[in-house]
């Protein structure tokens, strides 16, 4: 059989070519497909073909419960391969995976150790058979063994045969180490994959945005209600009130929270690219479109997908996201068939909608389909009584950053803090408040650490402005209530503690009306 297989493909049949022959096949079945079981059923079947070997039979062992099973056979039904068990050191092939020793059998029908587990060879007395067996060993472990049949003969160097079937066990032991590898790294980064999903569905829970305010907790509500539909939602308000945060939210209570979350922020990209990155081209489209490009929409398939800045939209593609929120479909640049779309879309905004679709700027349709959820982020400064909570947050998330040790905010710097219009919103107290942990040295954020804006008249919608000498008495004011709050009301310590006498502390005290008991811890 194998003289006519080698005759069909052209090759001499002499030994030495048949085995250069029959290694170039493995080594070709081995790199043509990770999936380990079919590459073994291959070789399997080479070595039958090539060097006219029987009853191939691949054994693994189970090392938790040490019992020795065939993987993969060439010439064995299903039944067979189901009998062929075996503990360790039972049998030939027991012995062989025990020990880690080949083993020849010149004929089993004289070896009492054989044990036939697999019913196959009936024939034991009619035709003397030959069984070779050789363990498959990663490193000093024996992971489980190759053997074969051959029909004895005085021509045939059984020696010979269990030197080839040591190189091609040594082949599969390297093809095995592989796949365990490949597999133990796709098992890691399933499970980084999962551990990453949790992280961000808990980041993004509701509860761990920060405020509780009246709007505040009318926005919750509004998360709540909206997160487990499909509803299309419009997340509106001024820059930096935390739109894409409240998107997050949405999206990770959602029941598309495994499912992808793709944002693309319209005003960031040129109107020229836009188009192609939310909808993908096809190679060919226009110069330079070498390959095939999925768009924004494909990458979120069966999850959300977050426009930011949606008023920022073209003409053009308005005209392409109505199509895709009515008819669930889109084309690609350059694509012929359409492509079916299951996505979520959450779009947000700081622009007046109403008033660019009365000038003709944003599409009325397109606006109704958007405005089918609205929810309304309120600007920083009609919720001041989250400030100091926002504060405290991004003070503990810049400490950790930058390894300081600040542990509070000071009286004068948390009035500065509420007096200011915030024009940036949250943003820019998040800002501010990086800046000031940045240039603090201390234990706590003091009035100067702030930014200038915070400083002036107008930044903090007062009129009057602050001579010199009021500027330094308000210095000096805060001096002193910092170290009166250090040493819990003691004026002897506080003054100490800045570097001046009782009694000029005393005169201070007296002068802005400072109360030390205020500042003592029962």
């Amino acid at each position: 059989m194998k003289e006519i297989f080698l005759k069909s493909k052209g090759i001499d049949n002499s030994p030495y070519v048949r085995e250069v022959y029959c290694l170039y096949e493995i080594a070709k079945a081995l790199n043509a497909s990770l999936d380990l079981s079919k590459s073994l059923q291959e070789i399997l079947s080479i070595i039958s073909k090539l060097l006219g070997m029987r009853r191939a039979t691949l054994t693994i062992l189970n090392p938790d419960t040490s019992e020795i099973s065939i993987e993969v056979a060439h010439d064995l039904s299903p039944e067979a391969k189901r009998r062929g068990k075996y503990r360790l050191g039972e049998g030939v092939t027991g012995r062989v995976v025990q020990t880690g020793e080949p083993a020849i059998i010149p004929r089993i029908s004289e070896e009492p150790m054989f044990l036939n587990r697999t019913r196959t060879r009936k024939d034991l007395e009619k035709r003397d058979i030959s069984f070779i067996c050789v363990p498959i060993k990663i490193g000093k472990s024996t992971i489980g063994a190759l053997s074969v049949d051959r029909l004895f003969s005085n021509e045939i160097s059984l020696e010979e045969d269990l030197r080839f079937l040591t190189i091609i066990a040594a082949l599969i032991a390297e093809t095995v180490k592989k796949v365990q590898y490949l597999n133990r790294e796709k098992e890691q980064l399933l499970d980084e994959n999962i551990r990453l999903k949790k992280e961000l569905t808990e980041k993004y829970q509701v509860e761990n945005i920060i405020g509780n305010s009246r709007l505040m907790r009318e926005v919750y509500e509004m998360i709540h209600k909206v997160a487990k539909s499909n509803a299309t939602v419009l997340l509106r308000g001024e820059s930096g009130t935390g739109k894409e945060l409240v998107a997050n939210a949405i999206h990770y209570q959602s029941l598309r929270s495994r499912k992808p979350f793709i944002k693309v922020n319209c005003a960031a990209l040129p109107e020229t690219l836009l188009e192609s990155e939310l909808f993908g081209y096809e190679k060919g489209a226009f110069t330079g479109a070498t390959s095939l490009k999925p768009g924004r929409f494909e990458r979120a398939q069966g999850g959300t997908l977050f426009l930011d800045e949606i008023g920022d939209l073209n003409p053009s593609v308005q005209t392409k996201l109505l199509r895709v929120i009515q008819e669930k479909e889109f084309d690609r640049l350059g694509g012929r068939q359409p492509i079916q779309s299951d996505v979520r879309i959450i779009a947000a905004t700081h622009q007046d909608l109403e008033k660019t679709v009365e000038e003709k700027r944003f599409r009325e349709d397109l606006y109704y389909r958007l405005n089918v959820f609205p929810i309304y982020l309120p600007p920083l400064r009609d919720r001041r009584t989250d400030i100091l909570l926002l504060s405290e947050h991004f003070l503990e998330k810049f400490n950790k950053e930058h390894q300081k040790n600040i542990r509070r905010i000071s009286t004068p710097a948390i009035d500065m803090l509420m007096q200011y219009h915030w024009p940036g919103n949250v943003r820019e107290l998040q800002n501010c408040l990086e800046r000031a942990v940045l240039i603090c040295e201390g234990e706590a954020i003091k009035a100067h650490h702030l930014p200038p804006t915070l400083q002036t008249a107008e930044s903090s919608n007062t009129q009057s402005k602050l001579s010199f000498d009021q500027a330094v008495e308000a210095v000096e004011k805060e001096l002193i209530i910092e170290a009166l709050k250090k040493t819990n009301g003691n004026r002897t310590r506080a003054a100490d503690e800045l570097g001046i006498t009782q009694r000029i502390i005393n005169y201070k005290i007296d002068r802005y009306g400072i109360e030390p008991r205020r500042f003592k811890v029962a």
